[in-house]
């Protein structure tokens, strides 16, 4: 199967059993105190394995799928078969660390979902393709301008603290897809410079 694939199976598996079963939700929920504390680091990963309710599952896992499977490909190519699990497990530990290290005193805070690895993949997929289309709300959009008023937008909300989603760990995945994919393999910039200056529907 797919590692992209996989991924999908076993986070859909967990969170649904996670929304039955409140012990194993708090078990594996990033709470800061229970790293800290009792070295609990495995939170640092099983947080983006449950979610908040059904429908923050569902748009996580609908962008994991339709870009995952592209990034899977190209980092196939670049690191051999597991390289995207290597990448995403990445992007969940890299995305939530500056928020545990801001929290870890803090024994009120709680963060769940996937949404910032998922935010690792969009972005390493808008190098790869800048101006193929989003679908965002029904409207056809492409990814380099998704990206751009994500990005702003997510800062926006970050730094104003209104609503109850983590957009620190967004800001922090998007970056690690870039930063990583370049890394990885650095022809991908004169690429996606190259592209920016020949948009293509």
């Amino acid at each position: 199967m797919p590692i992209t694939l996989s991924i999908l199976a076993i986070t859909c598996v967990v969170s649904y059993l996670a929304f039955k079963n409140g012990r194993l939700l708090d078990d594996l929920t990033l709470w800061p105190p229970a790293i800290s504390r009792k070295h609990e680091y495995y939170r640092l990963v099983t947080y983006g394995l449950v979610h908040a309710d059904f429908t923050h599952l569902l748009f996580n896992m609908i962008t994991l799928y339709f870009f995952g499977r592209v990034m899977e490909g190209f980092y196939a190519g670049q690191l051999g078969t597991y390289g995207f699990a290597l990448f995403y497990l990445g992007a969940l530990v890299v995305s939530i660390l500056p928020t545990y290290l801001k929290n870890r005193g803090n024994p009120d805070y709680r963060s769940l979902g996937a949404s910032g690895a998922v935010s690792a993949v969009l972005f390493g997929f808008v190098l790869l393709a800048p101006w193929s289309l989003i679908i965002v709300f029904v409207i056809p959009v492409p990814a380099i301008v998704y990206a751009v008023l994500y990005t702003g937008y997510s800062i926006y909300m970050d730094r104003h603290g209104q609503g109850n989603i983590n957009h620190s760990a967004h800001l922090w995945g998007a970056a690690y897809g870039v930063v990583f994919t370049l890394l990885v393999n650095p022809r991908v910039l004169p690429h996606f410079l190259g592209a920016l200056m020949q948009p293509s529907f």
